[in-house]
């Protein structure tokens, strides 16, 4: 009997809970965990595999967004894998060992529906790249190789560099992006030193319109349109935008609520597929692994657009029909004194 990547992607999107390959094993027939782990060390599975799946089903959209972002898979309890390494974890808000995730999201403009079309792991020592150079080769692949429709690139704070920020620029597309509130700005012309940007003084008119500034360290003749966006009631994001036509705080409001789909993502990634669950050492199965959990993801997903459900009920509703089978035909019958 042969063990592909199929059966593996159908354990993960099948299993409630556990998705170690001991517990694989124990439920497929002629099937060891040797087998197992020997078919994930010795399979290479790439991106492109996940782009070739995703490809047939995506929605394209010339107002498309394009999502960057990143987050941290935990590998806390683990200290021998050899892709993970500390790093900070915005869910945590603080610094934990685990695998950096970067992800690459399309979304359409018109039905917001979204799909994962690529993604890479942040592992500097093995491949010397930084996050900033995975999130350019994501970008240029969208354009060149992909060659998909877009208008619009949303990121996070830490990719709102000049050398990004400059490459969607020559693209001719536009780019929303928080800063980071210690980010050195002018808003003067000149006139007066760079100021952080949460130091910056805003009218009335400032808050509904934005303002134009200067970033420290971009081209004295380049700038960019400012809007501060209440996010909640203790959170205030200060959104740059190189759209020269944008003059709505509200808008602005109302584009940066699209980039919280990558947020959904990751989330639905964690809780559903089991990308974390992996504890084997090697770089390749934890690779291989990842690659499958994303296939799961984008099949769950797929479903959930074709019957209009969530993600969630299609995941438990698996268990949820288990049940019923089981109140009508119990395996194990209860019995009382």
């Amino acid at each position: 009997m042969s063990f592909t990547k199929l059966d593996y992607c159908q354990y993960l999107l099948s299993s409630p809970i556990n998705y170690t390959v001991t517990n694989l094993a124990n439920h497929l027939e002629g099937i060891s965990h040797d087998r197992i782990n020997r078919y994930l060390r010795g399979e290479r599975l790439t991106p492109r595999l996940l782009w070739d799946n995703v490809k047939p089903l995506l929605q394209v959209s010339e107002d498309a967004y394009i999502l960057f972002d990143d987050t941290v898979l935990d590998k806390r309890y683990s200290t021998s894998i050899e892709v993970a390494r500390r790093q900070y974890s915005g869910n945590e808000h603080r610094v934990i060992r685990g695998i950096g995730l970067i992800s690459c999201v399309y979304v359409n403009g018109e039905t917001g529906q979204f799909w994962v079309i690529d993604y890479r792991l942040y592992d500097p020592d093995g491949d010397g790249q930084s996050k900033l150079d995975h999130v350019t080769a994501m970008l240029n692949g969208v354009v060149y190789s992909k060659q998909l429709p877009f208008t619009t690139v949303l990121m996070d704070s830490w990719y709102a560099t000049q050398n990004l920020m400059a490459q969607v620029d020559q693209l001719e597309k536009r780019y929303y992006c928080p800063l980071k509130s210690n980010r050195r700005v002018d808003d003067t012309g000149g006139t007066v030193p760079y100021v952080r940007v949460d130091e910056l003084s805003w009218s009335a008119q400032d808050l509904q319109q934005g303002k134009q500034i200067k970033i420290r360290g971009f081209p004295k003749d380049k700038k960019v349109n400012l809007f501060r966006v209440t996010v909640s009631t203790n959170r205030t994001e200060f959104i740059a935008t190189n759209d020269d036509s944008q003059a709505s705080t509200d808008a602005v409001q109302e584009v940066c609520g699209i980039r919280w789909k990558i947020e959904e993502f990751h989330r639905e990634l964690k809780q559903l597929t089991g990308v974390e669950a992996c504890q084997c050492r090697t770089a390749r199965i934890q690779r291989n692994h990842i690659a499958c959990a994303l296939l799961v993801w984008s099949r769950l997903k797929t479903i959930a657009y074709q019957t209009g459900r969530t993600i969630y009920q299609i995941k438990h509703g698996m268990l949820s029909d288990y049940l019923i089978e089981q109140l009508k035909h119990p395996s194990v019958q209860m019995s009382l004194a």
